[in-house]
């Protein structure tokens, strides 16, 4: 069977290095045969390995004013493109760092299957950066949303607790090892942070990066685009000096060392 990998672009934010990156990790990292599909609104730059299909469409104006990423529903509509069954969808902005295969043999092949959030233990919830679903198996899920987007933007806030929540059939999770969150699972603590630099999780396959630290960010050695770029004793002097832009913990927390492996990862 195919392996089906897919990934989503609109927008400026992100373009076709990101995408073309994402290719070149995956081909290393999985066995043959597989297909790498990208939903865009513009395919000029995009190598050609990669099957540009246009963005899946969805008849409602996104919510505002709310800190998930909706216009990922556009992939849970009856159609995606040419693809039938089973998919997994990547986002842009992660490292893979290990074998994709695991993520298309665990569980059954119509079971949806999430990542693990790890910034909400206790409520179990899914990570939509890296989960597996079948091509028109969460069409339900883009009914509802359709219906009201912004009040169920609003009652869930993130889009990733309302397919955990609402999937029919309910979710499972990957194993937590296989995809790990790089601010949580990768950065030294304090104080060595200063001394090491984020290190590489044994098992991870797959490292992702939420939140405003992108993985350049962390081959430069800086914690988000405001950052400079400085040494230890740099920024540590800023600590009680001018040009600190946070609280003193935030500050010593939020510096990292460039990370070698992350550069060595992320590239075509």
């Amino acid at each position: 069977m195919t392996k089906q990998v897919i990934c989503i672009n609109w927008g400026t934010k992100y373009g076709p290095a990101y995408i073309n990156r994402l290719y070149g990790m995956v081909a290393r990292n999985i066995t043959p045969p597989f297909s790498f599909t990208c939903f865009t609104d513009n395919p000029a730059g995009i190598r050609e390995e990669v099957l540009c299909e246009e963005l899946p469409p969805i008849a409602v104006e996104m919510p505002t004013g709310t800190l998930g990423i909706w216009p990922k529903s556009r992939l849970w509509g009856p159609k995606l493109g040419s693809l039938t069954g089973p998919v997994l969808f990547m986002d842009l902005d992660l490292v893979v760092t290990g074998s994709l295969d695991p993520f298309f043999e665990f569980g059954a092949p119509e079971d949806v299957i999430l990542s693990r959030n790890p910034s909400n233990p206790l409520e179990k919830l899914g990570q939509t950066s890296v989960f597996r679903f079948s091509v028109g198996s969460l069409l339900p899920l883009q009914q509802r949303f359709e219906a009201d987007p912004q009040g169920v933007a609003d009652e869930y806030r993130f889009e990733q607790r309302f397919v955990t929540r609402n999937a029919p059939g309910g979710v499972s999770l990957f194993p937590a090892p296989w995809v790990r969150h790089f601010r949580r699972h990768c950065r030294r603590p304090f104080p060595l942070n200063y001394l090491l630099p984020p290190k590489l999780p044994a098992d991870a396959r797959i490292v992702i990066f939420p939140g405003s630290l992108e993985p350049y960010h962390a081959i430069e050695g800086r914690y988000d685009e405001a950052s400079p770029v400085e040494t230890p004793l740099g920024h540590l002097a800023r600590t009680f000096g001018k040009g600190r832009t946070e609280g003193v913990w935030a500050h010593l927390r939020h510096y990292i060392l460039p990370t070698k492996w992350v550069e060595e990862h992320w590239r075509e």
